[in-house]
């Protein structure tokens, strides 16, 4: 492989040149008015359809609506960059108030002509649905019918979206507002929450415990404003669920990410049955690192000395040349990210904390966000996000309508390339120091999918039905917390993050509650698909983007029997892809014996 020097800076001019002060950017939002407006004519003036014959007007409208999608998403992603890349840019933040706003205008006109459309009789419906064009978007369709029928009266619905721009969203830019403003001091140096973050990874551990309680106390400085905007945002979703006469919290996070309840409880189960091998590895940290217990802020400690490190472009190399092993197309797609500055990688403070890939779907583009700083897990994570671009490169042949993947599907993918990368950095291990380093950082990963988010599911879970009684107070959060992370690392741990509910970005986005068990499903959902790939040896990169492509246009349990013959509402599967895990627990007890 050629030797190439890949910038860690993405480019956003290629999309708007100028960044927040765009003017490139205030014709797209221009524009996007324009086509929002002539949709709201047109939608206004639709009728419930009375036969087939009706079809050619809804597919006309439905175009219509996409292309506003299109322009809203593009818009959405480019602020999503400002603001990520800068925590100070004022006007991106001002951008995204104004982006908001459309985008709830917008949903309450689409959902008045969903209601409408969804009006129709059976019978009218299935003609309408033989139409060429509509056909192909049957599944979306369908599940409009189904959404529209469980909502309120559009107007109701409208009242409710326009006030959530300021009341239900308002809260939660408060707290991207709040974290952005935050700096940790260390060492003479002023570091953002994400700069500190990567910090609990260091070797020395009275760098971590300094780092931890730093950070703790600069949680609990403001745990009022955090606890103040998660009950906010909860008793907002609550009100609006009473209204439309939803009994059930997992009702919308459920359907959001197209699963049964059987699935979800199964996929605990498995976990909560299988956790004994976890705490083995646990406990032998804690015995490597010298303590009687591990501290919370030890869980991403290195064991091994050699904890290795890779620059920016020694990681992009390592990357593309495994991604190459699988398959042809996912490792010339990577290349052409590292190429085209797709990555925003760079060290430096100011940024927001955490990773994320977003999609620039007029352009047929992804932007990924992350902080390197050069651990194997930073290039995972690299790998990780990569991994969501490609999912959305896979869907480029369908229509847009049909991209529309969940989130539980979503890290499928990511989660997919993730293990590929590191599944190669053991195998390639040059001593054995360094083979535990990289089988723990493995370990790592699954500790954080079968305990640390089973934690965040429980709190939430029990935070909805406190809060359903009335407001919930910081001092009970933590309680909250704390009793989830106890039960979920079956009290495998000594010293407890009780304000994680405050430090985790997660339980504020406003998107779909629950934002934490579709990354396990993902998880444990590509171990799977990952063991099929190894069985079939090569070729399979043909087959895995075909199941990509099927993500946005069926239920997972459809997904799953289609292309895995598999069950997944049974524990039996899910149990299969934790043996793997369990089988990295036993190769870093033997190596550490």
């Amino acid at each position: 492989m050629m030797n190439t020097t890949y910038k860690d800076v993405w480019d956003l001019d290629v999309f708007f040149e100028g960044g927040s002060e765009s003017e490139e950017f205030r014709q797209h939002l221009e524009t996007l008015k324009q086509k929002k407006t002539h949709f709201e004519e047109n939608a206004y003036a639709f009728h419930p359809p009375q036969s087939g014959s009706d079809a050619e007007l809804v597919w006309k409208l439905i175009e219509e609506a996409t292309e506003v999608m299109l322009y809203l998403r593009q818009a959405g992603a480019f602020v999503s960059c400002l603001e990520a890349q800068n925590m100070h840019d004022r006007k991106a933040n001002e951008l995204r108030g104004e982006i908001t706003s459309i985008s709830a205008d917008f949903t309450s006109v689409f959902t008045k002509f969903q209601q409408q459309l969804s009006d129709s009789s059976e019978g009218v419906w299935s003609e309408l649905l033989e139409h060429e064009k509509l056909n192909e978007i049957g599944f979306v369709m369908d599940e409009w019918r189904n959404k529209a029928k469980d909502k309120l009266s559009s107007t109701e619905e409208a009242l409710i979206g326009a006030l959530s721009v300021d009341g239900y969203h308002g809260w939660g830019q408060m707290y991207d507002t709040i974290v952005g403003s935050m700096e940790i001091s260390h060492e003479g140096k002023k570091l953002s929450v994400g700069q500190a973050n990567n910090l609990l990874s260091s070797p020395d551990q009275k760098t971590r415990k300094d780092i931890f309680d730093k950070l703790e106390d600069a949680w609990e400085q403001n745990e009022e404003l955090f606890a103040k905007t998660l009950n906010h945002l909860g008793g907002f979703r609550l009100s609006v669920y009473k209204k439309r006469g939803w009994e059930d919290i997992m009702k919308e996070p459920l359907e959001y990410n197209r699963m049964k309840q059987e699935t979800l409880d199964a996929m605990w189960g498995a976990i909560s049955k299988n956790k004994a091998p976890f705490v083995k590895y646990l406990n032998r940290k804690a015995e490597l690192l010298g303590k009687e217990k591990l501290d919370w802020f030890d869980q991403d400690a290195p064991v091994a000395e050699s904890n290795s490190t890779m620059s920016y472009d020694e990681g992009a190399q390592f990357i593309l040349k495994q991604f190459a092993r699988f398959g042809d197309e996912m490792a010339s797609f990577a290349k052409g990210a590292f190429e085209d500055r797709w990555i925003e990688a760079e060290d430096r403070a100011g940024k927001r904390p955490g990773g994320f890939c977003t999609s620039f779907p007029m352009s047929d583009q992804s932007r990924i966000f992350m902080t390197y700083s050069g651990s194997m897990s930073n290039v995972s994570t690299l790998a990780h996000e990569l991994g969501h671009a490609f999912h959305s490169y896979a869907l480029r042949p369908m229509h847009t309508l049909n991209r529309n993947y969940a989130m539980n599907v979503a890290e499928t993918a990511s989660t997919f390339a993730e293990m590929i990368v590191a599944d190669a950095a053991v195998k390639e291990a040059s001593t054995k120091e360094e083979k535990i380093a990289l089988v723990e950082d493995k370990l790592q990963r699954s500790v954080a999918f079968f305990m640390n988010i089973h934690a965040r599911f429980l709190f939430e879970t029990r935070f909805y039905e406190e809060r359903k009684k009335g407001i919930v107070s910081a001092e009970k959060l933590n309680e909250l917390m704390a009793e989830a992370q106890k039960e979920a690392f079956s009290d495998s741990l000594g010293e407890v993050h009780p304000r994680f509910w405050a430090s985790k970005l997660h339980f504020y986005i406003t998107g779909v509650p629950f934002y934490n068990f579709p990354y396990t499903f993902g998880y444990l959902f590509s171990l799977s698909i990952y063991a099929k790939a190894l069985e079939s040896g090569e070729n399979y990169e043909e087959k895995y983007m075909a199941l990509l492509r099927d993500t946005a246009i069926m239920n997972v349990e459809e997904l799953a029997m289609k292309h895995l013959g598999e069950d997944i509402t049974q524990e039996a599967f899910w149990e299969k892809g934790i043996k793997l895990c369990i089988a990295d627990v036993d190769e870093f007890l033997e190596l550490t014996n």
